[in-house]
């Protein structure tokens, strides 16, 4: 149960019941995001269980239910589009109102969670069996940042530059990497996240304190970056990267940033005939879901070696500590069932 980042209770709960189209999953693994620890976005909503990415077994399902059975390993995903609406239909499924009511009963970060009908039908996904439970918490993840780049119109031979290396950003450096960029270069305060970084794929990486865009021109032949990925909110990064793109070049603002924070652009000295797009991607929509779940299967991206700790649920406030202030860690998987 979550007070704040460092108030995580752990309390006794009814097993939650389902209707005869829903279906209880025992969860065996669930990853702690970066979002989960957005203090400023959950104080009013506190207390509350937290946790999306999740991955388990069913254990129950109702009459209903045709598309799965009792011992189905599957990972589902919190949010749903209706797929019908306006913003559905031309291509803008996670702004859908549906998607922003839809959720699991209690959170991720439980022994078991009801899946309610349209989270069933749309947004779960049977497991393959060379998936680990570990591994499947990552289509949520890695589905919202494939999301991110489609949108960005990534292509063979884009030069990218990635602003933090948490898990967002090194995801970005894996997709950008499958997707062939011709160089990628990544930013961040934290010199084990860039020993990270360059395990993962980028060329280069240059720590946030010194001249970014002098370093960007350098690594890029004196060219600034064709795709910006914004993954921290800092806000002399987001300046950073608003100054290290290239004219026509793109900008994606990924992440969250502070509550009150603002974009600090001059339109003359940064868009004014530069032709530059400036756009956002928030989570994922059940085709981006399905497309992360196969590139892991696959192993076109792998994901297994982002993960630092396993903990056991009776441990989850250590893990908001290391996802709040990193020590030498990535990603926190938790595990309910231990």
């Amino acid at each position: 149960m979550y007070y704040s980042n460092s108030d995580v209770r752990l309390v006794q709960l009814p097993e939650p019941a389902i209707g005869k189209d829903e279906a209880l999953l025992r969860v065996e693994a669930s990853g702690i995001c970066g979002t989960d620890c957005l203090e400023w976005y959950r104080r009013d909503k506190v207390p509350l269980v937290l946790g999306h990415e999740v991955a388990g077994i069913l254990v129950s399902v109702g009459k209903k239910v045709k598309k799965f059975r009792v011992g189905d390993r599957v990972v589902a995903t919190h949010h749903v589009p209706c797929e019908w609406c306006a913003f559905c239909r031309d291509g803008h499924e996670t702004v859908c109102d549906l998607l922003r009511q839809t959720h699991f009963e209690p959170g991720g970060f439980c022994e078991f969670l009801r899946l309610p009908a349209v989270n069933l039908k749309k947004g779960t996904f049977k497991i393959p069996d060379q998936i680990s439970f570990a591994e499947a918490t990552f289509v949520e993840p890695l589905g919202c940042a494939l999301r991110g780049q489609r949108l960005a119109r990534m292509r063979p031979g884009k030069n990218v530059l990635v602003i933090g290396s948490g898990m967002a950003g090194l995801l970005h450096i894996k997709i950008a990497k499958y997707h062939h960029a011709r160089r990628i270069v990544t930013t961040d305060v934290d010199p084990f996240r860039l020993e990270v970084a360059q395990k993962c794929g980028a060329h280069a990486v240059i720590p946030a304190q010194e001249n970014v865009v002098a370093e960007v021109k350098r690594n890029f032949h004196g060219k600034l970056a064709d795709l910006v990925i914004l993954c921290t909110g800092v806000q002399t990064a987001i300046e950073q990267g608003l100054r290290s793109v290239e004219r026509g070049g793109t900008v994606l603002v990924f992440t969250a940033a502070a509550k009150d924070a603002l974009l600090p652009v001059s339109l003359n000295d940064l868009f004014w005939r530069s032709e530059l797009t400036i756009l956002s991607s928030y989570a994922a929509a059940p085709k981006d879901l399905a497309q992360a779940l196969r590139v892991i299967a696959k192993k076109n991206i792998k994901v297994k070696d982002l993960i630092t700790h396993h903990l056991p649920l009776t441990d989850i406030q250590k893990g908001f500590d290391l996802t709040v202030r990193p020590q030498n860690s990535v990603k926190v998987i938790i595990y309910p069932q231990r």
